[in-house]
């Protein structure tokens, strides 16, 4: 029997009851996703997720089968990657969990408490947004601990970058971009190819004509970012992959750009929104931490209340931040010199620690916060605006680059995993 027919069938009859001799179902298989299932309420899930933002935005949206197409879609890269994480032993903890939750309620100007009540009132479950954030931190980690290894930036790819952005000038533009991806499958025949093309050539005309891009992206596309309209956030044009920097480079806000052709299939591309950067000038924070690592032996709730506890005596003169890092924090590299982390770009950083030192003003503490190193305490001691070095300016050209190859990279890989996956969408019947 078919593996199909085996989880149907199981599912089926546990998911079903009897009631006056009648069989209600409860729920049913959207898809089968190599050894895991989506299942049709988490599809119905997300499309009232995109309604009720799109309700909110005064946006309009195609049909719930086009919306039906792009979440099961959605769920089945999901379901994939989470079984990768599996595999890979890859997790994320409720102590790292709540951590990022308090970094976004703090971004928002809200209390742990207050952002909970504001996530109930949109979406009406905290659990299911607690749930649906875990999976993004899991998916995020898999694709970064795949892709990072695949990537090599040369000196010499740098320095070249480098004489182009001189060439160009200190002020460089970043873009909003929106991006509609018409997919061929691997192995396309010339069939698929202008099956694909003439699909692109439709949208083309739609766009062109005045529709609503983010909602033709909804509709169409089958890029990563199709559900959010297709909108890939601010990218400095030498992020971009190679393939879009050369198209949107000199064109202006609401330019249709495209078709491009990549393996990946035809990419359709506008621009939402234009506006300036200065890379001459970089922000730096001088600050120092205390870091404590959760083990066998200290559990999260005793890691943070030990950091709690570090902070209230600092704040309140009763100890000093140096000497306890000395006696206390766990990080080798700046235990020695009070936790001392010197002048530093925030984004060396990893997020959560970034975050962090970007809100905090001058002298002030934070709150215990989780990283995938530990529980730390950070103080902000000063904040500058340098003029940047040629190592800086290195160092910013690399991660321009980086960002370019991993972003290539991250829709090579993610292609390569459904690809390689035995996956079998259910009839709606």
């Amino acid at each position: 029997m078919k593996l199909s027919k085996i989880i149907g069938t199981a599912l089926l009859c546990f998911a079903s009851v009897s009631m006056n001799a009648q069989e209600r179902e409860i729920d049913r298989i959207a898809a089968i996703v190599d050894n895991g299932v989506v299942l049709q309420s988490e599809v119905t899930e997300i499309i009232d997720r995109v309604k009720r933002n799109a309700a909110a935005q005064g946006q309009t949206l195609p049909s719930d089968t086009a919306l039906h197409t792009q979440a099961l879609e959605r769920l089945i890269m999901t379901n994939l990657q989470l079984q990768l994480a599996q595999r890979m032993g890859l997790q994320i903890s409720d102590a790292q969990l709540d951590a990022t939750i308090q970094n976004i309620a703090q971004d928002e100007g809200l209390s742990f408490d207050a952002f909970r009540q504001k996530v109930t009132k949109d979406e009406g479950n905290y659990e299911a947004f607690r749930q649906r954030l875990r999976e993004e931190m899991i998916t995020g980690e898999v694709v970064r601990a795949n892709v990072q290894r695949r990537i090599y930036i040369s000196p010499k790819e740098v320095e070249t970058l480098m004489k182009i952005m001189e060439e160009q000038g200190a002020v460089n533009e970043q873009y909003n971009i929106g991006h509609i991806l018409i997919s061929i499958p691997n192995q396309a025949t010339s069939d698929d190819i202008k099956a694909a093309k003439e699909r692109t050539d439709k949208v083309l005309e739609l766009l062109r004509s005045g529709s609503d891009f983010k909602r033709i992206a909804i509709a169409s596309s089958s890029g990563s970012k199709a559900l959010e309209g297709g909108d890939l956030g601010w990218m400095n044009i030498n992020e971009m992959p190679t393939l879009f920097s050369e198209a949107i480079r000199g064109r202006k806000k609401t330019d249709i750009i495209g078709p491009l052709r990549s393996g990946a299939g035809f990419h359709v591309l506008t621009i939402f929104d234009i506006r300036g950067e200065n890379v001459a000038e970089i922000e730096e924070i001088k600050s120092r931490h205390i870091l404590i690592k959760p083990s066998i032996i200290l559990s999260e709730d005793r890691a943070r209340s030990m950091l709690a506890e570090f902070a209230r005596k600092v704040r309140a003169g009763e100890a000093d931040f140096a000497e306890l890092a000395k006696e206390h924090s766990e990080d080798p590299g700046s235990k020695l010199n009070g936790g001392d982390l010197g002048w530093s770009e925030p984004t060396i950083f990893v997020p959560a620690f970034r975050d962090t030192l970007k809100r905090l003003q001058p002298n002030e503490i934070s709150e215990p916060f989780r990283t995938e190193h530990g529980w730390h305490i950070a103080q902000v001691i000063d904040k500058r605006t340098v003029d940047a070095t040629a190592d800086k300016k290195n160092e910013r050209i690399y991660r321009m680059l980086f960002n370019r190859r991993f972003a290539e990279e991250s829709a090579s890989f993610l292609r390569e995993l459904r690809s390689d996956a035995h996956i079998e969408v259910m009839s709606e019947d």
